[in-house]
């Protein structure tokens, strides 16, 4: 059986694009997260946000919120618009995905220019994984 590190090795062996990957910054994973606050709160409490982390020149979007009382006025429009600007400008993406689950969110990531890429049913039992992609 092969280990990890020796696995590598043999992929770089016989991957020169891999090796050469390997050997960039887009190998590492860095963060890129983005929040909203109502603007009328007297606290600041957090309104929504998105979290994700950059690799590969793709935003993956972690985790979007909106807190209940901010929906429905394109606060999430906006949030994922923000992160995808970001990515592009700060990160050089190229592409964004996120996963989410039938019960979820799937239509609002498709409105907001997101295309289905794969479906994976009973993941977990009883419910259908998605997997949506942008390209930025």
């Amino acid at each position: 059986m092969l280990s990890l590190p020796r696995l590598q090795t043999v992929n770089d062996e016989r991957s020169p694009a891999l090796r050469a990957l390997r050997r960039t910054p887009v190998m590492e994973a860095r963060p890129l997260e983005v929040y909203a606050t109502y603007a009328c709160g007297e606290r600041g409490e957090l309104a929504g946000g998105l979290v994700g982390h950059v690799q590969w020149q793709w935003l993956h979007v972690d985790l979007l919120w909106v807190d209940a009382g901010a929906r429905g006025a394109g606060l999430g429009s906006r949030l994922i618009a923000r992160a995808e600007a970001r990515a592009r400008e700060e990160f050089g993406c190229i592409g964004s995905q996120v996963e989410t689950w039938d019960f979820q969110a799937p239509g609002f990531y498709q409105r907001v220019g997101y295309r289905l890429a794969a479906s994976i049913p009973d993941y977990p039992p009883g419910i259908t994984s998605h997997l949506l992609v942008k390209e930025l």
